[in-house]
Formats: structure tokens, C-alpha cells, sequence
């Protein structure tokens, strides 16, 4: 677990030349962020460089008129801890991406402002009153994901039209699944599949719920996204070729890591943008009053080399759809 402020100096390059437009500054404030995660800086590389990056074009200069405090959990259970130590040296917005992390600060402070960039779905967990107008001290980014779940067991059946049943993997500590489950049911209703749901919490439950779905003869694999499924990639990627099984994930890193398919928001896209809801705070506003923003940029990928090393045709109606195609 890390626990120090990391400025990931490799992805800095270029981000410490721009201008000092920011009005806090100019009365010479430095803007202290903290940034809460699941996982390690190198593993979210592109998320942390698109934040700076976002930062970057609205005036924002590491060391001058910001400072990220960075604190990364090595497991959920872990979050309200490093939350409660951000409150402690009192940052001005804590960032905390997805619901995991939010619900980590929510439960740290009511008035410290929360930003979070890939919330599944914050309506329904109770972050935020509503889209338009999200009360309280929370706000940002959402991709849905009961909505996004749906779109994928679809795909992934498309895929795989002979499976009648069809895994699903869930991190039920992860708030957002269990609203995911739901919809992930129904989903499979429409389609005709038996879902069978396992639930992992940690790295070392994986081997299990995959000889588990073994047992279940399932044809496919939804993977739902969260912090673990994100941070182990290159394990279900592989545990996912080992039982030859055809996958489908919540994220582009899991195909560029070796899973088969994703159908997933742009997430680098969203957290980006979440630096347009810091700066707003920085200079006053009031998260209640910044209405939530939806992705608006969402990914088909696909891995062939994975498809032929599961022995798997994808029906060419599927694959003009990508939006990439890894050979």
C-alpha cells in the first residue's frame, strides 16, 4: 500500500511549462488535491495522466499552484482509512473515480467537495439526489453501468449464439455490482441465457470462480468492471485462456492486457474531463449545484490473437462494429 504523495514523474513531460491562469493562484493559493485509488500509480498510469493533463490545459502546475496527494489502497477494505487520512490534512477536492472510492470518502467527510470521474451509477447508490442537480458535496462523471452490463452480455452473445449459459464475475464489495446484478439478470432474461453469478473480493479468489464456472459449463464470460477486475487484468486474461473460455470486460485495459472483447466509456476521456469539475470547485462553486455529466464516448474492442487461441470465429457482423481490432 502506498501512502506518500507520488508525482509519477515519467508522466509529468510536458505538464510543468503552462501558464499560471488560475485565480487561486494569482492570490497565491496552492490547490491541494487528493487523489483516493484501489491499485498502484503504474497500473493507472493513463488515468493519473489524463487528470494532469485535464489540470494542465485549465492552468494547473504541479509544485506551483497544485500539489496531488496520491493514496492507493491495495484493497477495498482499505479505502475509508487513506480517506479519513486525506480529510486529516485537509484537501481542498478529494478525486476518487469510481463508486468504491466514493463511498470510501462519503462516508470520510460530508463537507470536504468529492469529485469522482467513472461512477457506475451514482443515482441509485445514494451519492447524489439526481443527474441535473446532485445536492450535498459530491459530483462528476458517469458511464451507467446497468446499462452498460446489458450492452455487453448482448455482444457477448452475439459472439457466442449457441451458449445457453453464460458466466458473470462480480466484485459485490464494489457498491455499483449490486445495481450491475440486477441488470445483468434482466439482461439475460431477454436473451434467453442462464446467467450464473460468481462474486470475488480479492486477486486470490479468482482461480476459484474460474474453476467454478468450469464445473458450471458456462459458453462465455462477462466480466463487470471494478478496481480488482481493472488492477488484475493480466491474471483474468489469462485465467480466461486457460479455460478457453471467451470473455467479455468492462474495460480496454483488460483486452489490451489479453482479454477477447470490451465494450466499455472512454475512461481516460472521463477523467479528464473531471479536471473541469476540480477547477470549478477550486474557484468557488458548489458541488451540489454541477450537474452530473455522462460518458459520451464509448469503445468496441477486440483481441483476435485471444479469439483464435480460444478457438473462437467472431461473426463478422461483430467485428465491423470495433472500434479497434488487436491482431
Amino acid at each position: 500500500m502506498i501512502t506518500r504523495r507520488v508525482f509519477v514523474g515519467s508522466l509529468a513531460g510536458g505538464l510543468l511549462a503552462a501558464p499560471l491562469a488560475v485565480d487561486a493562484q494569482q492570490a497565491g493559493k496552492i490547490a491541494k488535491i487528493g487523489y483516493l485509488g484501489v491499485g498502484t500509480a503504474p497500473a493507472y498510469a493513463n488515468r493519473i495522466e489524463a487528470l494532469r493533463a485535464g489540470l494542465h490545459d485549465l492552468g494547473y502546475v504541479e509544485g506551483k499552484n497544485v500539489v496531488i496527494e496520491y493514496r492507493w489502497a491495495e484493497r477495498a477494505d482499505q479505502l475509508p482509512k487513506l480517506a479519513a487520512e486525506l480529510v486529516r490534512i485537509n484537501v481542498d477536492v478529494i478525486f476518487a473515480t469510481s463508486s468504491t472510492e466514493v463511498e470510501a470518502a462519503r462516508q470520510a467527510t460530508k463537507t470536504i467537495p468529492i469529485v469522482f470521474a467513472t461512477h457506475a451509477d451514482p443515482v441509485s447508490l445514494g451519492h447524489i439526489a439526481s443527474l441535473p442537480r446532485p445536492g450535498g458535496n459530491i459530483t462528476g462523471l458517469t458511464l451507467l453501468l446497468t446499462d452498460l452490463v446489458a450492452k455487453e452480455l448482448e455482444i457477448l452473445k452475439e459472439v457466442v449464439p449457441h451458449a445457453t449459459r453464460l458466466g458473470v464475475l462480480l466484485t459485490l464489495t464494489a457498491p455499483s455490482h449490486r445495481p450491475a446484478l440486477q441488470a445483468v439478470k434482466a439482461a439475460g432474461e431477454k436473451l434467453g441465457v442462464q446467467v450464473h453469478m460468481v462474486s470475488v473480493q480479492t486477486a486470490e479468489d479468482l482461480d476459484g470462480a474460474f474453476a467454478t464456472m468450469a464445473r458450471e459449463r458456462v459458453g462465455g464470460l462477462l466480466v463487470v468492471a471494478s478496481p480488482l477486475t481493472r488492477s488484475q487484468r493480466t491474471l483474468l486474461a489469462e485465467l480466461a485462456l486457460k479455460h478457453r473460455l471467451p470473455g467479455m470486460f468492462g474495460t480496454k485495459e483488460n483486452v489490451e492486457a489479453g482479454g477477447l472483447m470490451s465494450y466499455a466509456a472512454d475512461l481516460p476521456d472521463l477523467t479528464r474531463r473531471a479536471a473541469t469539475y476540480i477547477d470549478k470547485i477550486l474557484k468557488g462553486a458548489k458541488p451540489a449545484d454541477l450537474p452530473v455529466e455522462q460518458a459520451t464516448k464509448f469503445e468496441f474492442v477486440i483481441n483476435l490473437k485471444t479469439a483464435k487461441a480460444v478457438g473462437l470465429t467472431i461473426p463478422q457482423s461483430v467485428l465491423v462494429r470495433a472500434d479497434q481490432v488487436i491482431q
